[in-house]
């Protein structure tokens, strides 16, 4: 199920992390830290992978659609944030 999040959004959840949380994300998901950074905006393709993060153009930074949102969910977890704007593309049967 792909969700979505402006960019902005997810560089403030990203900015907002406490120091060392991107290897903790990484450790927790049997992942690189540059996978983790570049979930976040990154493009450190050599050391890392890419996540399933699609960028388009627009207000607010522009739409994000990701394909798994289980590092933002850690990141979520880690801010403590319970309510957020990421949405669903599919709609509910």
């Amino acid at each position: 199920m792909t969700k979505t999040i402006s960019f902005n959004e997810l560089r403030r959840i990203k900015d907002n992390l406490p120091s060392g949380s991107t290897k903790k994300i990484a450790e927790e998901l049997g992942l690189s830290i540059e996978t983790v950074r570049n979930y976040f905006g990154g493009y450190n393709y050599n050391n890392g992978k890419s996540c399933g993060v699609h960028i388009e153009p627009g207000p607010d930074g522009g739409i994000v659609m990701l394909d798994d949102s289980t590092i933002l969910e850690k990141a979520l977890i880690i801010l403590g944030e319970t309510s957020h704007k990421v949405f669903s593309s599919e709609e509910p049967s």
